[in-house]
């Protein structure tokens, strides 16, 4: 994967504060001004931030047969089953080659990046055409392509070719069946606003939906842009950026405990913690259906929002490789290939085991209420809603509701506490300083706030919450900079001070969290862990989440799960290799 540059925070930094500049204009000019300045202003990001090389060498036999196609995770499991069997029935080109499908799992966001230079794949399966979309613009951009509003740019210069729907899930409010109740189910449909006040009334209300660089958090967030606007079609420019649907969304977004990735990582976590992690998140209906199969205590159900919802439509599209220069063209197996897999997809057999792998299938001659439906004796999930779905907007509204987004989602008090003992001298030292800077670099948001604490065998240096603007990155970078290795390690007592200070703050509106990363074993604090408890419980009003790194092998793996325990957040292991990719993945969580 192409990691984030210098350029790409620059574009951040500017983005955030251009997007100050819209608001302000959204109040006080008309709309048509805005829109034109919206539009330049998403013009100038995907320019900007288009990655700048390709990493990846690829090449096959020009008579290949071998299909290579990147899956979202949630996917891959199922479509590698469907490959496999695909792969057993020795489909053959006409010179005799097999046509064989490979899997591969990428991140859609991951697989939008990788896909513009001569990737290691022929097709493309994210959980939602919007990935389609973004890499077309994104191709559009880097070839120096235009184009006239929604017109479509001539077939020859797509990235993406021949695409095939093969499977669908809507977009539903999971939630543990006491929690559905009180929210009014089964009698009542819930609404985004009953989720509000729900979340108003009670502090210990948890409910959370994906970032939006996630298919279901934006599905989510244009569903809430649609309930403010009042309308199920056509959703604007000009509605999403009238000023009482922002208000609208932000009330909503202003109840969220935090965001973060994808349904998977939500199902890990609730596995693990059971209701004690969530009360109700957004996710696909077939994470309902698979977890209600696969747990043995309390069921999940799942809401279909009153005001109607999205749908995530898994598609299979062939990429048009071999425009560059020195990348590899799709061969001709390889489309025989696709053609072969994508008629395999839609046929009945697959689309029996999607079914009872919990999609809806695409063919909808398929019954969803037969006894061999997952739908069947069930009332968790209801193969007759949802009663609306919402049209999906245009390419633009897309871009702006994403854009917009960053104003109205919960701001943000973060604090990094970084470990500069004596052991992170060089190579990790480095890693680590290319990671926050990464981390700096995803933080959009023009209301959002970071400060950094560095320790070794003491506090090192302390950098305050500030906004983060242009010159707070610069001076938070500059601290990075001189960041050196030396001393023992005082992990508590560091930790303690970020939470201290965040209680000083005292901002319940906001999503408030400490991220630590150490490389070693505790061995200078005058504090302990009960002590970290205790300052933690002290504000209940006040949640403060707490992420743990462990950078290396020598870690207290067991100290730091019980520090993300008290703070009701996750513990994961890093080395040199992903530390930067996993600052990126938390920095979604805000």
């Amino acid at each position: 994967m192409t990691k984030p540059s210098s350029r790409s925070g620059k574009t951040n930094q500017n983005r955030s504060a251009l997007l100050i500049i819209v608001i302000i204009m959204l109040f006080g000019c008309g709309v048509v001004t805005v829109v034109n300045t919206v539009r330049q202003f998403v013009d100038g990001i995907r320019s900007a931030t288009a990655p700048s090389a390709a990493t990846v060498v690829s090449s096959w036999e020009p008579d290949s047969a071998v299909l290579s196609i990147a899956v979202s995770p949630v996917m891959a499991p199922v479509l590698r089953n469907l490959a496999e069997e695909f792969n057993s029935q020795r489909y053959r080109a006409p010179d005799g080659k097999s046509l064989v499908v490979e899997v591969l799992t990428y991140d859609p966001e991951e697989m939008v990046q990788v896909a513009q230079f001569s990737p290691p794949f022929q097709a493309i399966s994210p959980d939602s055409s919007l990935w389609l979309d973004r890499l077309e613009q994104a191709w559009a951009a880097q070839t120096d392509q235009t184009q006239d509003g929604d017109s479509a740019m001539p077939i020859g210069q797509r990235r993406v070719g021949t695409r095939q729907r093969y499977a669908v899930s809507p977009i539903v409010l999971a939630a543990w069946e006491d929690v559905a109740r009180r929210l009014g189910w089964p009698d009542n449909p819930v609404s985004w606003q009953d989720i509000q006040q729900r979340a108003r009334q009670d502090p210990n209300f948890k409910w959370s939906h994906a970032n939006t660089r996630h298919a279901s958090g934006l599905l989510a967030v244009l569903a809430e842009f649609y309930a403010g606007a009042g309308i199920t079609r056509g959703l604007t420019v000009e509605a999403a950026t009238d000023p009482t649907v922002l208000e609208y969304v932000k009330s909503v977004e202003g109840t969220v405990r935090f965001y973060g990735e994808n349904e998977d990582q939500v199902v890990e976590r609730l596995r693990q913690e059971g209701r004690n992690f969530l009360d109700l998140f957004v996710a696909q209906e077939r994470v309902v259906i698979d977890w209600n199969r696969q747990q043995l205590n309390e069921r999940l159900i799942a809401l279909y929002p009153a005001e109607g919802t999205l749908w995530t439509d898994h598609p299979l599209a062939l990429l048009e490789l071999g425009q560059r220069e020195g990348e590899p063209a799709v061969t001709t197996n390889q489309r025989r290939t696709f053609q072969a897999f994508s008629e395999y997809l839609i046929g009945e057999s697959a689309q029996r085991r999607l079914l009872a792998a919990g999609y809806r299938p695409a063919d909808l001659s398929i019954s969803l209420d037969g006894a061999d439906s997952p739908f069947f004796g069930t009332n968790a999930v209801d193969w007759r809603q949802p009663q609306t779905t919402l049209q999906m907007p245009s390419s633009e509204v897309i871009d702006v509701v994403r854009d917009y987004w960053y104003y109205t989602k919960r701001p943000t008090n973060v604090y990094l506490v970084v470990d500069t003992s004596g052991s992170m001298e060089g190579a990790k030292l480095r890693a680590a300083k290319s990671a926050l800077k990464s981390f700096l670099a995803q933080i959009r948001g023009d209301r959002d706030r970071v400060g950094i604490i560095e320790f070794g065998s003491e506090l090192k240096d302390y950098s305050l919450l500030a906004v983060l603007d242009d010159p707070t990155r610069q001076r938070l970078e500059q601290m990075i900079d001189r960041m050196e290795a030396s001393g023992g390690t005082a992990l508590i007592d560091a930790t303690y001070a970020g939470v201290a200070t965040l209680q000083q703050e005292n901002q319940p509106e906001a999503i408030n969290a400490v991220v630590v990363m150490t490389d070693g074993l505790e061995n200078q604090s005058a504090r302990n862990l009960y002590d970290l408890q205790a300052l933690v419980r002290s504000t209940p009003s006040l949640p403060i989440v707490i992420f743990t790194i462990g950078f290396g092998n020598d870690v207290d793996a067991t100290m730091l799960s019980e520090m993300a325990r008290i703070g009701g957040g996750q513990f994961r292991r890093a080395d040199e290799a992903d530390i930067e990719e996993l600052y990126r993945i938390i920095s979604t969580y805000f």
